[in-house]
């Protein structure tokens, strides 16, 4: 491997970002452009029976008010399903203003269109709407003894009960110590900076372009050209940059869709932003939840039985639940285990994706039981997650293809400064402030797409570089590694590759969600590149004009766009010299790469870390400062030391969050978010910002893909949130179950 790949290479998209030239979904310059405002329901259930539009649609400067009367119908019903694999990617298996049923609050009942903006808007306000409510059901209590053990949950993925081993009723029955603790969870709303923006401009009636922040252009691509009976070939999507997203667009709600509609009719480009409030009722959310942890111990804290069921809620129409007990259920060695979903139906839109699906939440509630377990049993947080470690997937019986656990459970340790912690609760003070330490484990699947994954690699006779793939870039720093991963491929200086992503007519990758980005785009890209390179090597090999000719292949290296042979480097000739010599002016090649089968082709596939934080806990008025986060990680080959940081710092920064502030807040009288605003739903800002030390421990991984990439995208967040509701309950004595924790619990 070539120096330049896992350098801590600076962005090469900073300087269009920081100058403004990045041009995001809802910026473009068009001619004649519209803009399209929704108008949500203000029932959570029941009819419309009737609408009066005659207000807006003489509004000044309104084009056309749509609503389920004259909206043309969508061609198929959309199915749920995940875009984890790069082809059709519906957030739900509902679309809205197709009848005159009312299935939650802020459901789109109509579309107006106006000149600008600020008109539409006003335009949305004077259309009146008329229901026939009836019951709701918005909070999952009001739904409990109405629940279900469903088939399947997460778009069908994943069946309703986990897989058991051994006779878990048994183990805890005779275990010598017991816990049976709940855990509750507020929902979560995603809430990127940019929301969710489509521009839709018609060519001619049946060639479409969408302006889409999407995590997936191909994705956006199949589904709305499903739902408006569309060749794929005839819509394209474009999705350069995009302003955040957290899941919120992984999968493809209504709007995109009915921006094309709204354009369609009225004969221009139209634009439709989601307002802040609407991006809480339109994208899915993470559902609220309640988590049961019943697991039994021998005297020195080894597992004997683990038992692990989850309720939560989800719309009427879909069967979805983050999947909270796949990870837990392999993170250690117990030879007893069950686990199960229910699921309870109320009104309010599919849940969805939300950053760390189904870990973030589901080792919370496993990490704070072992750190009751650590207490019941008077062992070390740290050596009681040892004694229990995973040597192979306890599930399967098969072997990790790769770890490194113990050894980020140690990096941490040290870094932190754990050694010689007293165990009492309550016994450190600083003033006014209690301080505590806790820790967990963080683990979190390797996901891969179940299709192959495409790039393309072409050379041009001046020795530079063009790499394609669909992906678009939402602030992971994507462009940056994958030219690192294509310059490493072809043998070129990082700064004779260009990367190019961004749009649906490029070889398909799939949405970058679950930590699998990275993996899919550089397997596909190393493979188009490598393959570029033997290609031309062996071309050089054949050419009776060429120093390499006759070489053994093999025995071919290239550095710095100069192929050599290994054992003799004086001989050898560039790429430029062997284009110009065959009068060719470019080549090209293309890599594809067929992930590991789901099953992990007879490995386990995770990605491991461990977490350390210190708080500080006013005891009088209920206040908590993270003062320190230690994390260390072993997520494979690191791409760019610099970016994985990053997204390992802020998914910390993250799991701060989960912890401590953010919450939805359902009013169950309107059905509506009570706090859908940035200023009334809690995030962190700089000041709540602790010290943050980030390490990882490369592990070499030859089964996940060709370059052993695991991701960093969601292990930084998991581990977290437990790590300091141990600490707050080190500093205070206090045991918190449920998140977010609050004053009002530490009081």
């Amino acid at each position: 491997m070539s120096p330049v790949l896992g350098a801590a290479v600076e962005r090469v998209d900073g300087m269009a970002k920081t100058t403004g030239t990045a041009r995001y979904s809802g910026e473009l310059n068009l001619p004649n452009l519209a803009h399209a405002v929704l108008v949500g329901a203000r029932v959570p259930s029941g009819r419309i029976i009737g609408i009066d539009c005659r207000r807006a649609s003489v509004a000044d400067g309104v084009h056309a008010v749509l609503t389920h009367l004259d909206l043309p119908p969508v061609a198929v019903r959309p199915r749920l399903f995940p875009g984890l694999f790069g082809l059709v990617a519906h957030g739900q298996s509902f679309f809205p203003m197709q009848d005159d049923v009312v299935h939650y609050a802020g459901q789109p009942v109509a579309v107006v269109v106006a000149d600008t903006i600020e008109r539409a808007e006003h335009a949305a306000t004077l259309v009146e709407v008329n229901y026939a409510e009836t019951p709701s059901v918005t909070l999952l209590d009001q739904a409990r003894d109405q629940s279900y053990e469903p088939e399947k949950i997460f778009g069908g993925m994943l069946p309703g009960r986990s897989p058991s081993r051994g006779d878990p009723e048994a183990g805890l029955r005779d275990a010598a110590i017991r816990l049976d603790v709940t855990y509750r969870y507020a929902p979560n709303h995603h809430n990127p900076i940019e929301p969710s923006t489509t521009t839709a401009v018609w060519d001619d009636r049946d060639r479409l372009t969408l302006y889409d922040a999407t995590q997936g252009p191909t994705a956006t691509q199949l589904s709305v050209s499903e739902l408006l009976g569309l060749s794929p070939t005839r819509l394209r999507v474009v999705s350069h940059f995009v302003g955040g997203s957290f899941g919120c667009k992984a999968l493809i709600w209504a709007h995109p869709t009915l921006a094309a509609l709204a354009a369609r009719q009225v004969g221009r480009p139209v634009r439709l932003v989601l307002s802040r409030d609407q991006m809480f009722h339109s994208c899915g959310h993470r559902e609220e939840q309640e988590q049961r942890i019943s697991l039994g111990a021998d005297p020195d804290g080894r597992l004997t039985a683990l038992r692990h069921d989850k309720i939560s809620l989800t719309s009427h129409y879909d069967d979805w639940a983050e999947p909270s007990l796949e990870t837990p259920s392999v993170l250690y060695t117990c030879p007893n285990y069950a686990g199960g979903y229910r699921l309870a139906r109320g009104n309010i839109i599919s849940p969805t994706f939300t950053r760390a699906p189904g870990a973030a939440t589901g080792v919370f509630a496993l990490e704070s039981a072992m750190d009751e377990l650590a207490c019941e049993t008077g062992i070390d947080p740290l050596e009681l997650r040892l004694r229990n470690h995973a040597d192979v997937d306890p599930t399967s019986g098969n072997p990790w293809s790769s770890k490194g656990l113990r050894e980020c459970y140690q990096r941490g340790a040290e870094l932190f400064g754990w050694a010689g912690r007293d165990p009492r609760p309550g016994q450190r003070r600083d003033g006014d402030w209690l301080v505590g330490t806790g820790m967990a484990s963080a683990a979190y699947p390797v996901a891969a797409p179940m299709n192959p994954q495409r790039a393309r690699a072409r050379l041009y006779g001046d020795g530079s570089a063009v790499v394609e793939a669909g992906i678009a870039e939402f602030g992971t720093g994507a462009l940056t590694a994958m030219t690192q991963v294509a310059a490493d491929g072809l043998g070129l200086p990082f700064d004779r590759v260009r990367f190019v992503g961004g749009t649906s007519d490029l070889p398909n990758i799939a949405a970058a969600v679950g930590s699998a980005g990275a993996s899919s785009t550089s397997s596909a890209v190393h493979l188009a590149c490598t393959a570029l390179r033997d290609q031309l090597v062996a071309q050089a090999v054949a050419d009776a004009g060429s120093p390499l000719h006759g070489a053994d292949p093999g025995g071919i290296v290239v550095r710095d766009g100069r192929m050599c042979r290994r054992d003799s480097p004086e001989v050898g000739e560039s790429y430029v010299e062997l284009l110009q010599r065959n009068h060719l002016p470019d080549v090209d090649a293309l890599g594809s790469w067929q992930p590991p089968p789901p099953d992990g082709g007879g490995y386990g596939l995770h990605t491991f870390g461990a977490q350390f934080a210190e708080v500080a806990v006013d005891a009088d008025l209920g206040l908590v400062r993270v003062r320190r986060l230690v994390g260390v990680f072993a997520p494979g080959r690191i791409l760019n030391r610099r970016t994985a940081h990053s997204q390992l710092l802020g998914g910390m920064i993250w799991g701060l969050s989960q912890a401590l502030l953010e919450a939805s807040r359902m009013d169950p009288h309107t059905g509506r978010w009570a706090n859908a605003s940035l200023a009334d739903y809690l995030v962190p800002v700089n000041a709540d910002a602790p010290e943050i030390v980030v390490d990882t421990i490369e592990v070499a991984d030859s089964v996940v893909n060709p370059l052993g990439v695991k991701g960093v995208g969601e292990i930084g967040i998991v581990g977290t949130a437990a790590a300091i509701a141990n600490a707050v309950h080190h500093a205070t004595g206090r045991r918190i179950r449920d998140l977010p924790i609050t004053v009002e619990a530490l009081l």
